[in-house]
């Protein structure tokens, strides 16, 4: 199975920057979308059936123009499951899981914490998700969580470790996420090039991405019980549709 997640910061601006004869090269089996930043009545949904992806699943935020999330699959799955059950975080459409015979997928868009008050609603959104990924895994040992964290974890993955009192490499959410993965999780692209140095955000400012000032804020993280299914974990850098770059996944399932 090979399954990408993608940040498209819009997916409508991102279909205006080719995105759809790119999704048709990957040949993807699953697509986990974040930040779509629309709703499903505001797209036309045969251009995503005619790339080969006839069960389309989209979690959009009640305001219009803001987060969301969807998954594009080419199989039926057995369940899709919107959002967490969370009222505190379900509202912004952060969630969607679709499971299928041997392996469950999840499109996740962790918050941003620019400012005080996000970043309070940041860190119990982190608090929250991690006792529902807990309880989940009771059920569900077999469990794909990729997204856009929002998270740097390691020095190696943000182009200028010194910035420790920014969000994103907080030492607070840095200690999260390291203690997600240590709850029985691989970040699957770490695992795979443990000195790898690659990125998947640039900041529009400053020609960060001409410059590679980047971060590593999207992962593909794994349960323990896929660990030998990895085959490949890689960062598409190449896709030039949004702020991110897509990530890639692939399993032996």
């Amino acid at each position: 199975m090979k399954i990408i997640s993608y940040n498209v910061n819009g997916i409508r601006a991102a279909l205006n920057k080719g995105f759809i004869n790119w999704l048709k090269s990957t040949d993807a089996d699953v697509v986990c979308l974040q930040e779509i930043k629309a709703m499903q009545e505001q797209l036309d949904l045969i251009i995503f059936e005619e790339a080969g992806y006839n069960y389309h699943y989209w979690y959009s935020a009640q305001k219009k123009g803001y987060s969301g999330v969807a998954i594009l699959s080419k199989t039926k799955p057995n369940h899709v499951e919107y959002g967490t059950g969370i009222e505190s975080m379900d509202f912004e459409g952060r969630n969607l899981r679709v499971d299928f015979d041997n392996v469950s997928v999840m499109s996740l868009y962790l918050p941003s914490g620019t400012n005080l008050d996000r970043l309070d609603f940041k860190l119990n959104y982190m608090a929250e998700f991690q006792e529902y990924i807990n309880g989940l895994r009771a059920t569900i040992p077999n469990l794909v969580v990729c997204g856009d964290y929002n998270i740097c974890h390691e020095a190696i993955d943000i182009h200028n470790p010194k910035m420790k009192n920014v969000s994103g490499f907080l030492p607070v959410e840095r200690e999260w996420i390291g203690a997600f993965i240590n709850t029985g999780l691989i970040d699957s692209f770490r695992f795979l090039h443990p000195e790898r140095v690659e990125y998947s955000w640039w900041s529009y400012r400053a020609n960060a991405r001409a410059n590679n000032k980047g971060w590593r804020l999207d992962y593909a993280m794994v349960t323990k019980p896929l660990q030998d299914k990895i085959i490949r974990s890689v960062i598409l850098t190449e896709a030039k549709h949004s702020d991110h770059c897509p990530i890639l996944l692939e399993l032996e399932v």
